[in-house]
């Protein structure tokens, strides 16, 4: 999605990216299980950012 990682504090790893609505900046916990909720925040904040509906973004990612 052309994210970039910013920094890393402990156990939060922050990405950063440029789009068509300002820079969109994200923390995703490096963790091995992600809480459902803080799943989808960062699913619909990226969609939001990249104009990209949520269940479009989640076909994009079980691709890979």
């Amino acid at each position: 999605m052309g994210y970039r990682v910013e920094r890393q504090r402990g156990s939060h790893i922050q990405l950063r990216k440029a789009t068509a609505n300002g820079p969109h900046n994200v923390t995703v916990p490096d963790h091995k299980e992600i809480a459902k909720g803080t799943l989808n925040d960062i699913l619909n904040s990226v969609g939001l950012y990249n104009g990209i509906p949520k269940a479009e973004l989640v076909n994009k990612l079980q691709e890979k």
